[in-house]
């Protein structure tokens, strides 16, 4: 055998070796199924009516980022405050004059 025809017949198996090496691609596929999975568990999570209305109030003063985290934060532990808390007795109205 020639030394044309041993570079050829190696050069032809290397080509076949790493032509399979790249048309591999269950990998990627795990990743992605992995990220509908996490953005299912968003989907689902319900939302409370104290947050609803925090995020509505921080959207009408147009907060963002941090300042909108610290009033959310502060909106919902005062709601869930008020909603535990007892209820005042109310005043009559007939007697204030």
């Amino acid at each position: 055998m020639t030394v044309t025809s041993r570079l050829a017949a190696i050069a032809l198996a290397s080509l076949l070796v790493t032509g399979t090496a790249f048309a591999q691609t269950a990998a990627p596929a795990a990743k992605t199924d992995a990220a509908a999975v996490a953005a299912d568990k968003k989907a689902t999570k319900e939302r409370s009516a104290e947050s609803l209305e925090c995020s509505r109030q921080a959207d009408a003063k147009g907060l963002k980022g941090k300042e909108r985290k610290k009033f959310r934060r502060e909106c919902k532990k005062e709601a869930k405050a008020g909603a535990t808390a007892p209820a005042a007795p109310a005043a009559p109205a007939a007697d204030k004059k």
